[in-house]
């Protein structure tokens, strides 16, 4: 008895239930799938950051008596706390906050009266601005850097790039900051001190009604000394955030260059004569540049944290510089709205930067 296997040309279609046309099939819907599967565990995310907050914030009490007691008489307390609905049980208190958040209301602050989310509003655009200012500084020195560590590797140019990386991210952004102050604003003079503008700037920046994000207004205003002043106050802060992050791109792609390097196709160009630099800038970067691209969410976490400590020691009055005073004063009820918001820019931002991840790399949806 012979049996006739039949072996299918080159150019035949797979069977209709080979892994390979199952594979084809689901290839259309895989980006959408992996979209919503990402939009979906975003939602537990941030639901899990802003319960974290909001119980650990009561471990310490209501937050009437955290930031008024000694202060009010106690039956002017007491009524205070039953006016805030803090007496009810915490479960209680805990479902209504969630209620809020979905409409956008974070409650008012306990020491200026003000909704949350004006401080959101007013002084958001100044923290956006600093992170993107710290983001182009840390890439403008982490990959080209990072590419001629690869370059040079296992050199003597190679271990100070890479000691130096460490010293980056292992320093304190506050020590960081308080030493370029010394150094370039006290002793040489050559940058302010602290603020993110002159007085007069600020002035007529706010006048104008703009943004909040102080580049564009001044750019929209047509003045040039207005831009100047901008840019120069936005040196030191944004150079100290920014080392933060420049440390990790520098040694994710000096890594992921060296990876590449042992690639059939760079193996090939080296056989054509292709110099080692230009395989570098040609052939190795592009590849490197992915886990670059999935790691800016995690890096926006990591800046925002960063931001406090930055926008304090450099008097940037953005959301880090309130919140800084909000702790100081013990005013929970803000705190508890500006960390619930900086979680939900951290899921979202990250939710972003995985489906761009996905359009770059189809790799990433599987």
């Amino acid at each position: 008895m012979t049996t006739d296997i039949s072996v299918p040309s080159a150019g035949a279609p797979d069977a209709p239930g080979s892994p390979a046309a199952r594979r084809r099939r689901s290839g259309g819907n895989s980006l959408g799938r992996y979209i919503l599967v990402r939009f979906l565990l975003m939602i537990p995310t941030v639901l899990i950051l802003v319960t974290l907050v909001f119980f650990l914030i009561r471990l310490t009490g209501d937050p009437i008596t955290a930031a008024l007691g000694g202060r009010l008489p106690a039956d002017q307390l007491a009524d205070r706390i039953h006016e805030a609905g803090y007496d009810r049980p915490v479960l209680v208190q805990y479902f209504e906050y969630l209620g809020q958040i979905l409409t956008f209301n974070f409650g008012n602050t306990i020491t200026d009266n003000q909704p949350v989310t004006d401080v959101l509003i007013n002084y958001g655009g100044a923290t956006l601005e600093l992170v993107c200012y710290a983001l182009v500084i840390a890439f403008l020195i982490g990959i080209p850097f990072g590419m001629i560590a690869a370059a040079k590797r296992d050199r003597w140019q190679d271990a100070t790039l890479r000691v130096s990386a460490i010293l980056f991210y292992a320093t304190p952004v506050f020590f960081s900051g308080l030493v370029a102050k010394l150094i370039f604003s006290v002793w040489l003079g050559w940058l302010p001190v602290s603020g993110r503008a002159d007085v007069r700037t600020e002035v007529a920046l706010n006048r104008s009604g703009g943004t909040g994000i102080y580049l564009i207004d001044a750019i929209a205003s047509g003045n040039p000394a207005y831009i100047q002043d901008v840019l120069l106050h936005a040196i030191l802060p944004a150079i100290t955030l920014g080392l933060l992050t420049a440390g990790i791109f520098l040694r994710l792609v000096r890594t992921n260059v060296i990876g590449t390097f042992n690639m059939p196709y760079i193996d090939a160009a080296r056989s054509r004569g292709v110099g080692e630099g230009r395989l570098v800038r040609k052939h190795a970067y592009r590849p490197a540049l992915i886990p670059i691209i999935t790691v800016i969410g995690l890096q926006i976490a990591l800046m925002l944290g960063g931001a406090v400590l930055t926008e304090t020691t450099f008097e940037w009055n953005g959301l880090g510089f309130q919140l800084a005073g909000y702790l100081g004063s013990r005013d929970f009820v803000a705190v508890q709205g500006i960390v619930a918001m900086i979680a939900v820019i951290v899921a979202v931002t990250n939710f972003l930067v995985d489906i761009i991840a996905a359009f770059i790399d189809p790799r990433v949806r599987y």
